[in-house]
């Protein structure tokens, strides 16, 4: 044997999709993301995420779950938890008590929310006081365009939808910043204090009031023009629901278009490809359960984010007419943690070590373990749970690839695997790279994004 065919079988060498793949499986991906791009400009938020899903998930035969019923193989299902998350549920043929397959992701992402009282006026300009929500670069969100979504609960307890920014012929909103010329001092903080938390003001609006006898007058006309649109006063902010986004839609990347810039492709890429994946999935072996959770990227707390109980209670739901407890189906059951993983950026690979991480164009990234330094946080998937995804993937010629989320002691991150695992259930991370990620515009491959689509496609129809 040569040394080239023996390094062909012993030595691991991934390869770029873009050279392996035929040009009609390139031109399918490319036609994949098509629909995602559009998830994601519907998608701003977890509630739009959510609503968008819900009215697809009617369409194609999915009915509210009704825990008092006992569903039978071919049944398609959904539970939706308080209008910022979601369960799906394909039943198959299996006996349940012998576990389901679960598919996590998050439809949160990092964004500027409004404080409970935002609105003030300072030198005759209207701004909005706010509180940023996840981890981001505060200096990433200035000087851009943002739109305004949410909801608005009026005294008399209508609900009021909010979406500012995003219609042709909209107004849009931003952070504004200092100018180089006068920042001297500014430029002498640190980059994480370059712009501090209490300064991600949202200018609103310059406009006076046209009466001499009052005071704060810009601020009296935004309340004018937001009481003649949507019949709210200004006490109604604190019983609200607003965030600022950016107002960019998403976009191909590059001169051959290959990549796709968007807003909340953390993690809203794995949400995505998991729930088309699901909608396909026809009288599969394994009831398919598939999350779309909020919360994560503040800790997966509170009673929609994955660390509450409202997994567990609908498991042991569906189980209670077929007379089996929910902790046998969870202990049987296995799930893929669908999060991203870190794409290594040409430009900083020093956070990165080579050989143990993922690449844009490779596959859909597999995560061992996340956390923390010394694996903090983190469910850390056994070896035998890693064979078995591995081996699946290969067999359907699904192309992945391994990775961390960077050097040991560089930082890190978790998912919500280590809260599905604190349920009794293996589980692996597994999603797609991503490319200036928690930033206001992320960037995936197309290829990638296909790929994890059909890794989660062949696990919903797996054994």
């Amino acid at each position: 044997m040569t040394g080239k065919e023996l390094k062909e079988q012993l030595i691991y060498s991934p390869k770029n999709l873009g050279e392996i793949l035929s040009e009609e499986e390139i031109a399918k991906a490319h036609e994949f993301c098509e629909g995602y791009k559009i998830f994601l400009d519907e998608g701003k938020t977890e509630r739009e995420v959510v609503e968008f899903t819900e009215k697809l998930l009617i369409e194609n035969g999915f009915e509210k779950f009704d825990r008092t019923k006992k569903y039978v193989a071919g049944d398609k299902v959904y539970y939706n938890n308080r209008g910022k998350a979601l369960i799906i549920s394909v039943i198959g043929t299996d006996d349940i008590e012998n576990g389901v397959h679960i598919m996590a992701s998050h439809i949160d992402a990092p964004r500027i929310d409004l404080k409970p009282r935002p609105l003030y006026e300072q030198t005759e300009l209207a701004l909005f006081k706010t509180h940023y929500y996840g981890g981001i670069k505060k200096y990433q969100w200035t000087a851009i365009p943002l739109s305004l979504h949410g909801v608005i609960i009026k005294k008399d307890g209508t609900s009021v939808k909010v979406n500012i920014g995003e219609a042709e012929g909209d107004p849009v909103f931003c952070i504004t910043d200092l100018l180089p010329h006068l920042a001297k001092d500014q430029v002498q903080r640190t980059l994480s204090e370059g712009i501090k938390g209490e300064e991600l003001n949202i200018l609103v609006g310059s406009m006076p009031f046209k009466d001499d006898e009052v005071s704060e007058k810009v601020k009296l006309n935004i309340m004018r023009i937001l009481n003649e649109k949507y019949g709210i006063v200004e006490g109604d902010f604190i019983n609200a629901e607003l965030e600022m986004v950016p107002a960019f839609k998403a976009k191909d990347i590059g001169f051959d278009r290959n990549l796709l810039g968007a807003y909340g492709q953390d993690d809203r890429v794995c949400a995505f490809t998991s729930l088309m994946a699901t909608i396909e999935t026809q009288n599969p072996t394994k009831t398919v359960v598939t999350i779309l959770s909020d919360k994560e990227e503040i800790g997966s707390d509170g009673n929609t984010g994955l660390n509450s109980a409202y997994l567990k209670y609908f498991i042991a739901d569906l189980a209670k007419p077929y007379g089996v407890d929910g902790r046998t189906v969870l202990a049987n059951s296995t799930c893929l943690s669908a999060d991203v993983s870190t794409a290594v950026d040409p430009t900083f690979q020093d956070v990165t070590e080579k050989n143990n991480s993922t690449y844009a164009n490779y596959g859909v990234g597999l995560v061992k373990y996340t956390g923390v330094r010394g694996k903090g946080g983190t469910s850390d998937a056994s070896a035998e749970f890693v064979a078995k995804v591995t081996q699946m993937l290969d067999a359907e010629n699904v192309i992945w690839q391994m990775g961390e989320l960077g050097k040991v002691d560089q930082g890190g991150g978790g998912t919500v695997a280590m809260y599905i695992a604190a349920l009794d259930v293996d589980v692996l991370d597994i999603g797609v790279p991503v490319l200036s990620m928690h930033s206001p515009f992320e960037v995936t491959s197309k290829l990638d994004v296909y790929m994890a689509y059909r890794a989660f496609k062949v696990y919903a129809n797996s054994k």
